[in-house]
């Protein structure tokens, strides 16, 4: 049976990290890398594991791969500390691994949004790329939204894994003008530049898409605020881009 090491990147998440370490309890290797947690998040993680590692924030990717060269496992299933791995899951990736026929899995995220589960909206299956041989896993560079870079040959496997994302309005906010200036940023270093056309058509677009042709308004109101935040998080992401060009410009 091949080895399995987990790693979870974290920062200020004591309100997750336990429940997060406990849903992969089976796994041969727990390895937790926390980048400045000032709220117990590091002495809650060492109850489940030894294997916690502080240092600087190097952006997603970086911190991440920093964080692959102190796992040993042959695989490694990568998480988010407000995720958690089903029994399902767990037997289900135990039994993938026990003859291995892939050198990655995708798992279908069923996302909590608002207390509420989000099964439309083009959020579900929503297949993430996360479990991977050590020897091809690597995290490819982006301030937002960061990845496994995809190897030659990958699986699916059937059973969700669980996503408590934003348990109250206040949580989504505070990451919604982090994570739309890191995409901004994306943005201008990629040499795209502004048309007042991201502004009227992009969130317009995004908002019909999840809520009317995704069936979004099948999640109830969770669903139609979720497509307008959506929407307003492009909005924002293009405006921001607006503000650096003008200011490049002088």
């Amino acid at each position: 049976m091949p080895k399995l090491s987990v790693l979870i990147l974290v920062k200020n998440e004591a309100h997750n990290v336990e429940e997060c370490l406990e849903s992969v309890a089976w796994a041969d290797e727990k390895v937790v890398i926390d980048t400045g947690s000032t709220d117990g998040t590091v002495e809650k993680a060492k109850k489940w594991t030894p294997k916690v590692f502080e240092t600087q924030w190097q952006g997603f990717a970086g911190t991440k791969n920093w964080g692959l060269q102190r796992v040993t496992g042959d695989w490694v299933l990568w998480l988010d500390a407000d995720e958690r791995v089903t029994p399902e899951l767990a037997a289900e990736i135990q039994q993938v691994l026990s003859s291995p026929q892939k050198d990655g899995y995708e798992m279908p995220r069923k996302a909590n949004f608002l207390g509420h589960w989000i099964l439309h909206g083009g959020w579900y299956p929503g297949y993430v790329l996360r479990l991977v041989r050590r020897e091809q896993a690597h995290f490819e560079e982006s301030r937002v939204h960061e990845g496994l870079k995809r190897p030659p040959r990958i699986g699916r496997l059937k059973n969700p894994l669980l996503h408590y994302t934003d348990p109250t309005l206040e949580h989504y906010l505070t990451k919604f003008n982090r994570y739309t200036t890191l995409a901004a940023e994306d943005l201008r270093e990629r040499g795209r530049r502004f048309h007042l056309r991201d502004l009227l058509f992009r969130p317009l677009h995004l908002f019909l898409k999840m809520y009317i042709f995704k069936a979004g308004f099948l999640d109830g109101f969770p669903g139609f605020l979720l497509a307008q935040l959506s929407a307003f998080y492009v909005f924002t992401k293009y405006a921001k881009l607006f503000e650096w060009q003008v200011k490049d410009a002088k």
